[in-house]
């Protein structure tokens, strides 16, 4: 099964394509972190944004894409901003027909250190503990999208058993 896992953001990108095989480890097929343009328009933006999720999507074919929820800033233009850009995501995604779950930042943490109030520090610890990177991440946005791959490939592994006991 291959997963994106996407850390939403109209600035930064955090996107991650996971695989996860039928036993073992998985593997990190593709991670980045997009950069748009503080200089553009917001439009040019998201069009950007649009762009790369259409190529990510295309290139890796993906069974699942996953992503964090919003969580609300201070800043409510922020907030909102980024809200519009999951909506351009996660179109991309459902026009494929690619399935998308969400799941909140205390679901990721617990997914992924076993504690929902892990800090960052902890988080890149366990991300690399978890799989083979190729090369040390230079963003957190990146980290964070590995670790909501992670948690989709460890709900998706947790529905299979109960289905199996079902």
């Amino acid at each position: 099964m291959i997963i994106l896992g996407i850390d939403p953001g109209y600035d930064r990108l955090g996107i991650a394509v996971i695989e996860k095989p039928a036993r073992g480890k998985e593997l990190v097929l593709y991670s980045d972190c997009f950069q748009t343009s503080a200089t553009d328009t917001i439009y040019e933006r998201f069009r950007q944004l649009g762009s790369e999720m259409s190529r990510v999507l295309e290139q890796f074919k993906p069974d699942v894409m996953a992503l964090e929820t919003l969580f609300m800033s201070k800043n409510q233009k922020t907030g909102m901003r980024v809200s519009e850009a999951r909506g351009i995501i996660i179109h991309e995604a459902v026009k494929r027909d690619v399935p998308v779950h969400e799941y909140s930042p205390g679901q990721i943490k617990m997914a992924v250190t076993g504690d929902g109030t892990s800090d960052k520090t902890r988080m890149i610890r366990m991300v690399h503990m978890l799989v083979s990177l190729p090369e040390k991440k230079t963003r957190d946005d990146e980290y964070d999208a590995i670790a909501v791959a992670l948690t989709c490939s460890a709900h998706q592994k947790n529905s299979t058993i109960q289905a199996l006991k079902d």
